[in-house]
């Protein structure tokens, strides 16, 4: 017949009669009035029985019916209803819980008293309006209120005869808001403003009861809450608790059917902001509280638990939608992320995961709180996280006038101005912002110089401002002239700028320069590739010191300097997705195969200056089978001044080779 009966007539105990009949678990639902009866649809798995019972009559229903289980989701403050349930099933000898409502949160200042005797002595001392949410059933105790009549105004039930008993004790007129919940925060706040109260009395119902939207309403009135204490201290099972025995006890399994197809949790990506509650969103803070299970890192959870919360310290992706699908009694889950969801978020993968039908929920992200603090706009920003991964700042800081980036760890400002200093952008001012919203939040601005030995807070940002930052130009060939040069050999601009076209670099491309000398071509791929790696491989010491010394001119912070001679030289290397192969010293097929065996679709540029060396290279591009090949012979001659004369004084002749294998 029915495997459980329900004592509801709360909103837990609704829920656990739909979690029940969805998944395809007889029940029956017992509610006092009919009131409560239409709040449940019926439905093969679900009977719901309307009317007032006493001792006598639940022992005959259960002696009835006979289930396997009575829960007790009965109003905390129905103290003789749990006692006759209690009595009732123990006579009938079937197996009995009581599923308590979540005590709301404390929070602010408040008065708390056992007893509504108790809140009545309180308030003869104190002047001013007050907003009575308790219900009509202990209004008479307030009359012994002094003034009760022009002091107090009582929120009740819409219902005729409960309007009729306020109006004999003499609570009527605008003293009387007839209304049924539940009740939002701002329509709290708006019934407290109206009527210039100055105290509201309520008992801790919880969150269903709206407790929560009544403490934040009072709170942000300055209206004192009084709270009157539970008349019961039970022991019992939370609604995530009776769930969970639920499940296990009648094999629930995850997605259970009901007649409109399969339950699906309510799952929520929620950005919190920096932390603190003040950066959570309206929608943010009501999906939290109307949620059953949080889940994320431990500093974001607890930043927004509450005390009927089920909480989870994780955040990866998989272990998450393990525990969401191995917990089908889960109606409402919110997945906290820090910030903002689309900011550098954790959102991405657990969407990718969990599916489309998520909502999202946008938070208020580090740079829009950071960058207003600091009074800067930051539409004209580079932003950029270099929290748990490589980040080449220092090449988008020389080149931006204003670049925002996420550091993540205690040495990170001193790291950056120390990068700086070396790279000769010691005033660039660096504005440091650490625990953004938490009550130790610290923000300051000073120069690169500065900041060199500053140990600050992992949880910190920073916004670099260059006014003398140099734009990236829009083509290759840097002037030869900008180059430090000594003995070794350069690639000249003209030929540089059509050997890099034909690599067709990307901004991620990790790149060798084989036989770097003075580094022309390698610090134009770091230019280019400035979110990518550039390895400049050298033998000569003098050409090593003029790398180094271009390297911290043109500030490419992601260029490497690796002395040596290829192949040799290349082996400890990640594999590159592009070469330049300059000067082979006799290496040239063994250098070739370095490459391929790291990655077989590496593109690859040969000059060639000598005969010999255009020989050997067309003779290793025949023997690898590269899929495509392509010969440039360039030719440039600059012009010479010669009096009033011009004279074009011709450049070695260079032959351009390009290879690789389609992917």
């Amino acid at each position: 017949m029915y495997k459980v009966l329900v004592f509801a007539g709360t909103t837990e105990g609704y829920e656990l009669c739909r979690f029940l009949s969805r998944s395809g678990v007889p029940v029956c639902a017992c509610v006092a009035t009919g009131y409560g009866g239409r709040l449940l649809e019926e439905n093969k798995y679900l009977k719901v029985l309307a009317g007032r019972l006493d001792e006598e009559d639940m022992e005959g229903l259960l002696k009835q019916i006979r289930p396997e289980l009575v829960l007790d989701a009965t109003h905390p403050y129905a103290a003789q209803v749990t006692e006759n349930i209690r009595r009732a099933s123990g006579a009938v000898q079937i197996p009995y819980d009581r599923v308590l409502r979540d005590e709301g949160p404390h929070r602010g200042e408040a008065v708390y008293v056992e007893s509504v005797e108790e809140a009545v002595e309180y308030l003869k001392s104190t002047e001013g309006n007050i907003l009575l949410t308790t219900g009509s059933k202990e209004l008479a105790k307030f009359m012994a209120l002094p003034g009760y009549q022009e002091r107090l105004f009582a929120r009740v039930l819409s219902l005729p005869t409960v309007l009729e008993t306020c109006r004999e004790l003499g609570i009527e007129g605008k003293h009387l808001i007839g209304m049924q919940g539940p009740f939002s925060r701002e329509l709290n706040e708006a019934m407290l403003r109206q009527l210039s109260c100055k105290y509201l009395v309520t008992k801790d119902s919880g969150k269903a009861g709206g407790f929560l939207e009544k403490i934040e309403a009072a709170l942000a009135c300055k209206v004192v809450p009084v709270i009157i204490g539970r008349p019961l201290k039970e022991t019992g099972l939370s609604l995530g608790e009776c769930k969970q025995m639920l499940a296990a006890r009648f094999d629930i399994s995850h997605a259970p059917q009901d007649s409109h197809g399969p339950h699906e949790p309510h799952v929520a990506l929620v950005g919190i902001g920096m932390g603190s509650e003040g950066t959570l969103t309206v929608r943010g803070r009501q999906v939290i509280d109307e949620a059953e299970l949080i889940i994320g890192a431990k500093r974001m959870v607890d930043a927004v638990r509450l005390p009927h919360h089920t909480t989870i310290y994780e955040y990866n992706s998989e272990k998450i939608v393990n525990y969401i699908n191995n917990h089908p009694e889960l109606d409402n889950i919110v997945i906290v992320l820090s910030g903002d969801v689309g900011f550098y978020s954790g959102a991405k993968k657990l969407l990718e995961r969990l599916g489309e039908d998520i909502e999202v929920i946008c938070g208020v992200s580090s740079v829009a709180y950071f960058m207003a603090k600091i009074g800067l706009s930051w539409d004209d920003a580079r932003i950029v996280s270099a929290h748990g991964c490589e980040c080449n700042l220092v090449s988008m800081i020389k080149r931006n006038k204003k670049v925002f980036a996420i550091l993540g760890t205690e040495s990170g400002v001193s790291e950056l101005a120390q990068k700086l200093v070396y790279y000769h952008m010691e005033d660039v001012l660096l504005y440091v912002g650490e625990n953004l919203s938490y009550e130790n939040e610290k923000i300051f601005v000073k120069r690169a110089s500065e900041l060199t030995d500053y140990q600050g807070n992992a949880l910190s940002v920073v916004c670099a401002v260059n006014e003398a930052a140099v734009p990236l130009p829009a083509v290759h060939g840097i002037a030869d002239e900008a180059f430090q040069r000594g003995k070794a050999p350069m690639t000249k601009e003209e030929v540089r700028t059509v050997s890099l076209a034909k690599l067709r670099l990307s901004t991620d491309s990790i790149c060798y320069d084989v036989g770097a000398g003075t580094g022309s071509v390698c610090v134009e791929m770091a230019l280019r590739a400035h979110e990518g790696r550039v390895y400049a491989i050298e033998k000569k010491d003098e050409a090593v010191e003029l790398l180094e010394a271009n390297k911290r001119k043109f500030a490419v912070d992601n260029l490497e300097v690796i002395r040596g001679e290829a192949p040799a030289a290349l082996e400890e290397l990640p594999a590159p997705t592009h070469a330049f192969i300059g000067g082979s010293s006799g290496n040239l097929k063994e250098i070739l195969q370095v490459l391929l065996d790291k990655n077989p679709y590496v593109k690859i540029v040969i000059n060639c200056i000598t005969l010999e060396t255009v020989t050997e290279a067309l003779q290793a591009v025949k023997d690898f089978g590269f899929t495509h090949s392509e010969i440039v012979q360039l030719s440039a001659a600059r012009a010479k001044e010669l009096g009033r004369y011009h004279m074009m004084m011709g450049e070695n002749p260079i032959y351009i080779i390009s290879c690789g294998n389609e992917s």
